[in-house]
């Protein structure tokens, strides 16, 4: 589902003139299986999240190729990135990324709008979805009205909401107490075997980590440690 190769990615700071180089991902290799639950682990500034920036084409990388789904998407346009992200893959992230002036209702719906899908079917996929993550009773809340766990909920079927085959998270649990974490670790868990998406999920926390059925752990821009968690 995922491949990458030969990635390496640097910034550069400073004035123009006098810009230097900042090294962040050396020569990672990484492959993910179609249904996998892989999870990077690494310490703030460790190049996790810039990873997952390339991956879901926030970014372009210095060097290397990324393929997804069997297409090499580091040749993509913004154009047909955005094409590729509304139909491929799902997001999680760790603020929730909600609409503050949109129902959790809207916010689900707003991917469906985008692709354009007619209003009765749109109604119909958003109830759908909403009653599957359990919040069918609060399609109608505005984000401010919701727990944290009912809004990372929202930001689950909003990602859900366009059957995507990949989710990208990027610690989904950080902004969440340890009984909501946990109730999202086995939501996550049953969403791949029942639905069979593959979670790519970047996160600092070993609990997180561990619900993996491989841990890759990244220090200093490399992948330099695997463990088969299950």
């Amino acid at each position: 589902m995922i491949e990458v190769k030969n990635l390496s990615h640097q910034f550069e700071i400073g004035k123009k003139g006098r810009e230097s180089v900042v090294p962040v991902l050396n020569n990672i290799h990484l492959y993910i299986e179609e249904g996998e639950i892989v999870t990077i682990v690494g310490r703030s500034g460790s190049g996790k999240s810039t990873l997952l920036n390339l991956i879901s084409g926030y970014m372009s990388p210095t060097e290397g190729e990324i393929f997804i789904t069997g297409e090499k998407v580091t040749d993509f346009n913004e154009s047909k990135w955005a094409d590729f992200r509304l139909n491929r893959l799902g997001f999680i992230f760790q603020s929730f990324q909600l609409i503050t002036s949109m129902t959790a209702f809207e916010n689900v719906e707003l991917a469906l709008t985008l692709k354009g899908v007619n209003e009765r079917e749109r109604r119909k996929q958003t109830e759908a979805i909403l009653k599957k993550v359990g919040l069918e009773k609060f399609m109608e809340h505005y984000p401010s009205e919701l727990s944290g766990g009912q809004q990372q909920r929202v930001s689950i079927a909003r990602a859900l909401v366009l059957n995507p085959p990949i989710i990208l998270a990027d610690e989904p649990t950080g902004s969440l107490d340890s009984e909501t974490e946990e109730e999202l670790l086995d939501f996550i868990q049953q969403l791949n075997r029942e639905l069979g998406i593959t979670f790519l999920i970047i996160t600092h926390d070993e609990k997180v980590a561990r619900i993996g059925n491989r841990i890759i752990e990244i220090t200093d821009g490399k992948l330099n440690k695997e463990v088969y968690a299950s």
